[in-house]
């Protein structure tokens, strides 16, 4: 076979960088601080300090293939490790805080992690992994020496750390499939898996982003996906490659602080799961009006209800893509944006179509099996076992030897789905949380995203109850917006015009707050203890 005579240049993450830092030198990079105030830098000063912060990390005694921890919030100091760790040859943990105490020390000490980087928000936090992790050599608060918490032990100032550095660093080239991050999955069904990404896919992964996403270099963006939870979905990286300015949320993500930051700092474009959207939402209504440059948003984590579209678009004029993927996969695996022929078709199934995860971005391959491994058609209706393939898709977790793809190399997501012939995929439901009822498959993902088109619902979930004669029938649980709660008759003459009547739910309950887990979803496993004896009127 002739090989192409072409320059072997590995892909690392830190060209990423460089390139902003060369060609887009004084484009902003703001952020919401820890401590309130607004903080600007630029790309070339955010490279000046991570070349600082490389000297330190070395000083600290950092080697390559040492896992260096962040505990932290969504800021420019955050962005400067993500590229200083990786840029040495280390790996960036990102740790998410909304793990308990105890699975968080577990990952810490799985990871062997050498040095704890965090927002003094999690002080309390941070002592305890101290304390309890043995092989923590230092831990460093983000921030400057007048802001240092004083019941760490030990505890060194991030700023101090880089003063004395120098402003320029020799980077070291090395293979592309060197590891560059570490991520654990959010510990739903037990305890967190690691998922380490390479050089490779990361940047592989930050060129899908871009041509799905159509970021460019005139865009503002604000991922309010955190950048503890699968790296902000990969837009630090994504950002810097087409020059885009970047803009921090820090801490405060409810609807009115987004507001006021989008609306000041002139987001175009921005990243989050549908919880934090119902926040936005609620603030644009209460302001009769969207951020003034805001223009699209991408709604992942968790299928975007029908009503979440119709507000975003219908009413404040923001174009929704919906997006699907997973931590083992970096995480992005399709975006949904609407093929020319659908664009002349009736509003609300236009808006059905939109609420479809999306179309395969190029580098992820998809397909559906049944249960004995047969692969399904694209026709739209199969419904079967989702798995998938491509350069940024894991073959096995942290530290596990055994690989965790099929025979043939695909990687199953315990997602149910269904492909249209146009391409675009439909979760149908996690394969855990499916209703089994008579023999037939019931959808929770689709009867939870129509409850929430009702006025009096918040928030909705549904999982199955035991059934003598059905063997499973659906409990709908909802959270109220106000006084209202619809019976369960009302709610079943409601939700008749959206789904087969024989989805219907047997059961409703109102709750004031569904379990939310780690990165922003429903704990249905929570749901299922709670309503464990459960028994359907009748």
């Amino acid at each position: 076979m002739l090989t192409g005579l072409m320059m072997d240049r590995p892909l690392l993450v830190m060209p990423l960088m460089q390139f902003a830092a060369d060609y887009h030198s004084d484009t902003p990079v703001i952020t919401r601080s820890v401590e309130g105030p607004i903080h600007r830098t630029t790309y070339a000063a955010t490279y000046q300090r991570i070349q600082q912060l490389a000297h330190a990390l070395v000083a600290l005694g950092i080697k390559p293939g040492d896992r260096v921890a962040t505990l932290a919030w969504n800021t420019w100091r955050h962005l400067e490790l993500y590229y200083a760790v990786a840029g040495i040859g280390a790996v960036c943990h990102t740790v998410n805080p909304r793990l308990s105490p105890e699975q968080m020390g577990a990952i810490l000490a799985h990871a062997e992690d050498k040095v704890l980087f965090f927002d003094t928000t999690f002080t309390p936090l941070a002592a305890a992994m101290k304390a309890h992790v043995p092989g923590l050599r230092h831990v460093v608060a983000l921030c400057d020496a007048a802001h240092v918490p004083a019941d760490v032990p030990g505890v060194l100032a991030y700023e101090d750390i880089l003063a004395p550095q120098p402003t320029t660093y020799a980077w070291p080239e090395f293979d592309e499939n060197t590891a560059a991050s570490l991520c654990y999955t959010s510990g739903t069904t037990g305890m967190p898996k690691g998922v380490l990404y390479s050089h490779r896919a990361l940047v592989l992964h930050s060129y899908g982003m871009i041509s799905a996403c159509q970021f460019t270099v005139e865009d503002v963006t604000l991922p309010v996906v955190p950048m503890f939870h699968v790296n902000a979905w990969g837009m630090p990286y994504a950002a810097p490659l087409v020059g885009a300015a970047q803009v921090y949320t820090g801490r405060a993500m409810d609807g009115p602080s987004l507001f006021e930051l989008m609306d000041g700092e002139g987001v175009t474009c921005s990243q989050g799961v549908p919880t934090i959207w119902m926040g936005l939402i609620a603030q644009m209504r209460s302001v009769g009006r969207k951020p003034k440059s805001l223009a699209r948003v991408v709604i992942g984590g968790a299928a975007a209800p029908e009503s979440m579209i119709a507000a975003f678009e219908d009413e404040f004029g923001i174009e929704v893509s919906h997006g699907w993927g997973m931590t083992e996969m970096t995480p992005m695996g399709v975006i949904n944006t609407l093929k020319p022929k659908f664009k002349s078709l009736p509003r609300a199934a236009q808006i059905k179509q939109k609420a479809k995860q999306g179309r395969a971005v190029f580098g992820v391959d998809l397909r559906i099996v049944d249960d004995a491994g047969a692969v399904l058609p694209h026709d739209g209706q199969s419904t079967g076992r989702l798995q998938v393939r491509g350069p940024w898709i894991m073959k096995s977790y942290f530290k596990e030897e055994a690989g965790v793809l099929t025979p043939d190399g695909w990687f199953d997501t315990g997602d149910i789905a269904s492909l249209d012939a146009d391409g675009y995929m439909q979760i149908t439901d996690r394969a855990k949380d499916i209703i089994k009822s008579g023999g037939e498959w019931i959808s929770s993902v689709d009867l939870e995203n129509a409850a929430v088109g009702h006025p009096a619902v918040a928030m909705a979930a549904v999982i199955g109850i035991h059934h003598d004669r059905w063997l499973e029938r659906p409990l709908l649980i909802c959270v109220p917006k106000g006084a209202e709660r619809p019976t369960l008759g009302e709610m079943q003459a409601y939700l008749a015009e959206k789904v087969p009547k024989w989805w219907l739910p047997d059961g409703l309950e109102y709750v004031e707050a569904l379990p939310i887990g780690a990165t922003g979803k429903i704990q249905k496993t929570k749901l299922r203890e709670q309503f464990a004896s459960y028994k359907f009127a009748g």
